[in-house]
Order: C-alpha cells, then structure tokens, then sequence
C-alpha cells in the first residue's frame, strides 16, 4: 500500500451498500412501491385519456378559456397563439403527453405539498426535520433520482411522474410553509379573539392571506417538473422530452428543435396561467374570480336574460 495515496483504493464501498440496500427493498418490498404506483397511474391516465382522446380543437378552446379566465384576454390570446404553434409544429399530441404528465405531478405535489407546509409553519420541530430532507431533495442531481426509480417502479409514464414528484415537490412546500409564517400575527389574533377556530382562522385567515406565496410555490413546482421532461424521457417517458431525446440520438436538428419549442410554448402558459391564479381579488378590483372574464360574461348574460 502506497501511504503517500491511499485514496487510490476503496476503503468504505457506499456504493456497494447502497446497492444490496436496493436490492433487499425490491425484493421484500416491491409490492408496496408497486401500490403506491396506483394513484400516480388513475389520475395519469385519466389526464392522458382525456386530452389524447378530445378533439384537438375542442381541447384548445378549453385551455384558452382557462386562460382567459385566469389572465384576462391577453393571456387567452398568448395561450391560443403558442398552443397554435404547437398544432402547428406536428406536436399536439405529444405537448398533450407531457401537459398531462406535468399536471398529475402537480396535484400530488399539491395534495402533499401543500398539507406538510403547512404542518411545518406551525410545528418548528417537524420543520427542523423536514428541511434537511428538502435540501437533500434539491441538491441530488435529477439524473441520480433514475436509477432507484427504476429500480423500485420500472418504467414508463408513471414512473416519470413519480420521480419527477420527488424532484419538483420541495417549492411548494417551502413556500407554503413561508406563506403562513408571514400572515400577520395581529390577524390571527383578531380571528382567535372573535371566537374562531384554529381550523376557521386557517382557512379563512391564514390560507387566503399566504395564497399568493403558496401560489408561487406551485408555480415554481410546475417549471420544476417541465425541467425534468427530458430527463425523464430517458427511462421511457413519452412527450416532448422523448422528441428531444431522439433528436439528440439520431442528430436529427430539426425534431430535437421542434420538441424544444413545444416544451418552451408549453412552459409559457401553463407558467403564465398558473401565475394568474394567484392575483388575490383585490388586485382584481376586489372582484371574485367568476365576476372577470368568460365567466363573468355569462354571468352578466344570464342576469339580463
């Protein structure tokens, strides 16, 4: 042994652990991780049947009407102009795989995200433990989250949206929990004195107050989860990532570009709309969110009928 290096050898094999680790879970526990995947794979497949399976344009109308709602006009006609380019590019049903991929990761995301926030902002012991595991979560390259995905789910679709679960899921719950640490304490106060609560001063104070935080912390888990598109195409994940990864294979310029403007356009409304939700009512002139846009019209419509 050469004392002057003696890092030239192994001398504790983590790898090797972490390997028999995997392997001992997989082999006594896989039908845990294998009923786990259920959830992940109704809500997937009912988003992916859905927008596959609608008419094109009938799907677009409904993802400018939401827009619409949401942003006003402007945002509706930015939203109908890239979902066009979309169409246009040869890339509809493959931006629709992925809008449905990025979207159930976004439910549960929130379903989860959003409770443990909250748990966080009123329990410093549960925070303190659960920030470490957050910081682990984020500074993990998204390559290392494949191989024991694969192992523990196989591949596939579900898969991608478990894995790219477990890398977008830490903003929301961050932001969440800043959210509710910043509600002014004299509100809360008030609330508990005129006799609230703790479940009516979290839902009519707090909530509503730290929404737009929260908001952002969704948003920021959306265009975590776009990120992870091509990714996660390496493991069989079909959508625009998986054209950009056959571009990439093939060297074929022109498809990797296609699917590379697909995720951009996709990126822009589903970050532009998500980024509206979260405009509080009284910068909309204090009007409820069914009183603007579509909505509203037919509101209107209907009152004068």
């Amino acid at each position: 042994m050469d004392l002057w290096n003696i890092f030239d050898q192994e001398w504790v094999p983590v790898g090797a652990w972490v390997e028999s680790a995997l392997q001992w879970v997989v082999t006594n526990f896989r039908f845990i991780f294998q009923a786990i995947k259920v959830p992940f794979d109704i809500v997937l497949t009912g988003l992916e049947n859905g927008l596959t399976g609608a008419p094109d344009l009938v799907v677009l109308a409904l993802i400018v009407i939401v827009a619409w709602q949401a942003g006003g006009r402007k945002l509706g006609l930015i939203s109908a102009t890239c979902m066009v380019a979309i169409g246009l590019m040869g890339a509809w049903e493959e931006s629709m795989t992925t809008l449905s991929i990025v979207l159930t990761c976004v439910v549960f995301c929130c379903l989860i995200g959003i409770p443990l926030g909250v748990i966080a902002a009123k329990k410093d012991r549960f925070w303190l433990v659960l920030q470490p595991l957050l910081d682990l979560m984020q500074t993990i390259p998204s390559f290392v989250y494949l191989v024991p995905v694969v192992m523990l789910f196989s591949i596939g679709n579900v898969s991608g949206v478990i894995v790219t679960f477990i890398y977008a899921l830490p903003p929301v719950v961050r932001l969440t929990n800043l959210g509710i640490r910043q509600v002014r304490g004299d509100m809360v106060e008030a609330a508990r004195a005129f006799g609230a609560s703790n479940r009516q001063t979290l839902f009519k104070i707090e909530l509503p107050l730290a929404m737009p935080t929260i908001m952002a912390g969704v948003n920021q888990t959306i265009m975590m989860a776009l990120s992870m598109v091509v990714v996660s195409s390496m493991i069989s994940v079909t959508g625009l990532g998986q054209m950009v990864l056959r571009g990439i294979g093939r060297l074929d310029m022109g498809l990797a570009t296609v699917g590379g403007l697909g995720i951009v356009f996709l990126a822009i409304v589903i970050d532009r709309v998500s980024q509206s939700f979260g405009v509080s009512s009284r910068d909309r002139d204090h009007r409820k969110w069914y009183e603007t846009g579509p909505a509203g019209a037919l509101r209107s419509l209907f009152r004068k009928g």
